[in-house]
């Protein structure tokens, strides 16, 4: 993956709270906490992995797949267009089953 350091940290970051709020999900579980509560917590963690999920998507476009397109190459194109579609398909079903 092709990001800055910048953006490197503010993922992590982001990784690290949607981890805290993953922890928090479990022991509100283990504690048997209230329903809204837990269900509040989990729509957190899931925004939190959505936007990093963004971020990456967003970086792949404009480095791996914006760099098939630049070379001209009709087989490296043709495979991210493919890789592009795979993760439109499995990141817009995210969180379901």
């Amino acid at each position: 993956m092709h990001i800055s350091d910048d953006e490197r940290r503010r993922l992590l970051a982001r990784l690290k709270r949607a981890e805290g709020q993953v922890a928090a999900i479990r022991r509100m579980i283990e504690n048997e906490s209230h329903c809204v509560s837990t269900l509040t917590q989990i729509a957190a963690a899931r925004g939190a992995l959505g936007k990093v999920g963004e971020a990456v998507l967003q970086q792949h476009v404009e480095t791996c797949v914006a760099e098939a397109f630049r070379t001209g190459d009709a087989d490296a194109r043709a495979e991210q267009a493919e890789s592009l579609v795979e993760v439109f398909r499995r990141y817009g079903g995210m969180g379901r089953s």
